[in-house]
């Protein structure tokens, strides 16, 4: 079966996106659609992405998670490299269609391209906790995870992140 068999409906009401069964997804002006990623028994957030058209018939048709990736302008397959594959348990799809949401299993145990389990390894102090924990307005964020799954350096190699900036 190939991507090309899944075709999505033009989104034509508010009443067929919201209450119908017809699978309408809104892409940006860039033609991307936000991705929630959780581990599909803990419920665990384990990353946020894009996907574009060919992403998500991929997903749906494989079962195994694509995206698109914005700074390197290309489909990713979650896995393809790095041997973490997110198996996709359930793909939801949010009320008004523009974000999606996948319950995936994680070959490996890790989601994250810096090497942890999660891409969400830090938080930012908020409240009283911002009060006592900041200097001169300045935030230090805080370390929810600190032993990485893997070495991206193995998995990887040294070439430098094109994920970032």
């Amino acid at each position: 079966m190939s991507a090309a068999t899944v075709t999505f409906r033009a989104r034509n009401t508010i009443e067929q996106v919201e209450e119908g069964n017809d699978l309408a997804p809104k892409f940006d002006d860039r033609g991307l659609i936000t991705v929630v990623t959780t581990d599909a028994d803990s419920g665990e957030l384990l990353m946020q992405g894009y996907m574009n058209a060919e992403a998500l018939q991929l997903t749906i048709v494989t079962g195994e998670a694509h995206y698109y990736s914005r700074s390197r302008q290309v489909l990713w397959h979650k896995g393809a490299t790095s041997g973490l594959v997110q198996t996709v348990r359930e793909l939801l799809i949010d009320d008004d269609q523009d974000c999606v949401w996948l319950r995936v299993d994680v070959a490996g145990g890790a989601s994250c391209h810096v090497g942890y389990r999660s891409c969400f390894y830090r938080k930012v102090p908020v409240g009283d906790d911002f009060e006592q924990k900041q200097t001169d307005g300045q935030i230090e964020l805080e370390w929810t995870e600190t032993d990485k799954v893997f070495d991206p350096l193995d998995v990887y190699g040294d070439a430098p992140n094109p994920t970032i900036l």
